[in-house]
């Protein structure tokens, strides 16, 4: 199973750090895909972070302002959030995938199978 948590209220140029985590175990051997589902919208990929050989993807809105990471164990995965905007704004789940889905499909949330219950984000003044 996985836990998201770490969302909030935040004003526009602010950061949050979004956690996920492997409860009961590790994400060795998966990816871990974050994505973002605005109110009355459908859930688009953030990030992606290969738990084999640590390779990462972002799209164009994320990458600069979003960073994906784990820790040594790869019980967690983490998305650092900086210069956040009002378009940000949604519930942020994780979800596992292949660790090698490569960067045109793992966008594409029907390959995810096991996802996290999400966390809210409101970046508003």
């Amino acid at each position: 199973q996985l836990q998201a948590s770490g969302g909030g209220l935040v004003q526009p140029g602010g950061s949050l750090r979004l956690s996920c985590a492997a409860s009961g175990g590790t994400f060795d051997y998966y990816g871990i895909g974050w994505f973002h589902q605005a109110p009355g919208k459908e859930r688009e990929g953030v990030s992606f972070i290969s738990m084999t050989n640590g390779q990462t993807y972002y799209t164009k809105s994320t990458r600069g302002r979003f960073t994906i990471s784990t820790e040594k164990d790869k019980t967690m995965v983490y998305l650092q959030m900086n210069n956040l905007k009002p378009e940000d704004t949604g519930v942020y789940y994780c979800a596992t995938n292949s660790p090698y889905v490569g960067d045109s499909n793992w966008m594409n949330p029907l390959g995810y199978d096991q996802w996290g219950q999400g966390t809210q984000v409101t970046v508003s003044s």
